[in-house]
């Protein structure tokens, strides 16, 4: 019997040190996917064996922010080069801007089936393992299926993520659609508690399926069959015909120099492009100090346009009206940064054309490296669960938006905007390593302080996460951490910037590093926000 405590007070400042390993590395949110990623190496597999495996694990140990039923993105250093894999899903055939408003829709819904499009995350695993792993796909996925079988005590922060979700669905989610959820999640009528043992049987039996048949299953078998099931007796538009068309796509990473440094993402429909974006208009300033209040105010000021661009340009490529050659140019960066001044301004886009997240990251001996990220975009998604499965279907749709003039309006078979975002640094050809932050609109604004508070600012990886953040939530409006300095929160206040230090640091992201020295020695770190750990060999 532990004694009486709270696990998520702390009376204390404290901090982590940097993690040092030759051999292997995994860094994520929850210390036990961290741990069977870190078996996985011992067992001879290789950085992206290691990352399908703690990615597996992760619907279990962390339902809060991904599921069977997510999307996922990733990107593969191996062989002298990168890779980039967008897994995200697509919308189904029955789901347009017409049909959701004929459902009495005014904006794009946050829970059901208008929230869900096809799920693409354990398509990855499968993708992964078949071009660059290398220990059989059904041991990657063991780990996750004794976790789910057995069951594990839920970690602090999880715990209190999973609580808040359970008051608000208990709320909101009255339907019998959303039943499932309750009897999975919530078994004993309560979210588990910090040190609780959950455990899933349905999840087992789900990965057991997903192992034997490469998640072929998933797309086009029985677990596509009882998800089109599913869908057809509670008004859903998902149909198996969707789930069959659907295959994740090897795409060609984006990336921009900042001095010196290549900083790589995905392309759109992620958007990554936006910390790229903000990163180019940033290279024409010179910063005094990472604690600066010029250097806030312009980092604010370059976060603030890269927005407004992606948010009015990134959706499906497909569909976008400019291409991503025409918002990374640095022509169009330079004229961006001269709307920058001494006072703070409303994002507005300009024309470039006229000129609940996890992430986790792997890296082993051979000098293969992954950053990876799955998310059902907001907590637990759209609060379906695929009956006796422990599928949880994401709410990725949530981000489409029902108005006709955007390019990101819902429209059969379209890709929405997507904020998951895995990021990645080299130089000179060679890799640094992975690293990201999960959260969100957060991500972007994460991937450009880590970025230069490592190539500005000389900080290890550990520091880099450590140092308080800021991100701009719309508008004028800032937020900023609870030990942001008092004196340069006032100053951005004169400089017209609305600020604000919210109780709840979680949503500043949580974020791990990996960097490789010139010999070959692994530097992690991971989120002192967060339940996160370094595994290290």
């Amino acid at each position: 019997m532990f004694p009486s405590h709270d696990p998520l007070k702390f009376r204390y400042s404290s901090r982590r040190q940097v993690t040092y390993a030759r051999r292997g590395m995994v860094c994520t949110s929850q210390p036990l996917a961290a741990a069977a990623g870190l078996d996985i190496l011992k067992q001879g597999g290789n950085a992206i064996d290691a990352a399908i495996a703690t990615a597996a694990c992760m619907p279990v140990l962390e339902p809060t922010s991904n599921g069977l039923g997510s999307d996922s993105f990733a990107l593969v250093w191996t062989g002298g080069r990168l890779y980039g894999l967008n897994a995200s899903g697509n919308a189904p055939a029955l789901l347009s801007a017409q049909a959701l408003r004929e459902a009495g829709h005014t904006s794009m819904p946050r829970f059901g089936w208008g929230a869900v499009t096809v799920p693409g995350a354990v398509s990855a695993w499968a993708s992964l393992s078949e071009r660059f792993g290398r220990l059989p796909f059904e041991s990657l996925l063991a780990p996750a299926i004794s976790y789910a079988e057995e069951g594990y005590p839920v970690s602090p922060i999880t715990a209190h993520l999973w609580g808040r979700t359970f008051r608000d669905f208990s709320e909101k989610l009255t339907d019998d659609a959303y039943r499932e959820w309750f009897r999975v999640f919530a078994p004993g009528g309560h979210a588990p508690q910090p040190g609780e043992i959950w455990r899933s049987p349905d999840h087992a039996a789900t990965l057991r399926e997903l192992a034997a048949t490469r998640c072929e299953s998933f797309y086009r078998g029985a677990l596509a069959e009882r998800i089109d099931a599913f869908s057809r007796s509670t008004g859903g538009y998902l149909r198996a015909e969707d789930l069959a068309a659907y295959h994740n796509e090897w795409v060609d990473p984006i990336s921009t120099n900042y001095r010196g440094y290549d900083v790589w993402e995905i392309p759109p429909n992620g958007h990554g492009i936006v910390a790229l974006m903000a990163l180019n208009i940033l290279e024409g300033f010179t910063f005094r100090g990472r604690d600066d209040t010029e250097t806030f105010h312009r980092q604010l000021e370059a976060m603030k346009l890269a927005f407004a661009d992606g948010q009015r340009y990134v959706t499906d490529p497909r569909d976008m009206r400019v291409t991503a050659g025409q918002l990374l140019s640095k022509e169009y960066a330079a004229k961006r940064r001269q709307l920058i001044g001494d006072s703070a301004r409303a994002p507005e886009a300009g024309d470039p054309a006229s000129g609940g997240t996890i992430y986790l990251c792997t890296a082993d001996a051979e000098g293969n490296m992954v950053s990876y990220i799955q998310s059902n975009y907001v907590g637990f998604g759209s609060g379906l669960v695929v009956p006796g499965t422990g599928i949880a279907l994401h709410n990725r749709g949530y981000n489409f938006s029902l108005d006709e003039t955007s390019d990101n309006c819902v429209a059969p078979g379209k890709k929405p905007y997507h904020t998951i975002i895995p990021g990645f640094l080299s130089r000179d050809g060679k890799p640094v390593g992975p690293f990201g932050v999960m959260g969100g609109f957060m991500q972007p604004q994460g991937h450009v302080q880590m970025v230069m508070n490592t190539v500005d600012f000389g900080m290890n990886p550990q520091e880099a996460l450590d140092a308080p953040r800021w991100q701009w939530v719309g508008g004028m409006d800032i937020e900023v951490e609870r030990d942001f300095p008092a004196a340069q929160t006032e100053e951005l206040v004169r400089k017209g910037h609305h600020m604000r230090v919210p109780t709840d640091s979680y949503a500043f992201g949580r974020g791990q590093i990996i960097w490789r020295g010139e010999d070959g020695v692994l530097m992690g770190a991971t989120e002192p926000r967060a339940d996160g750990a370094v595994a290290a060999w």
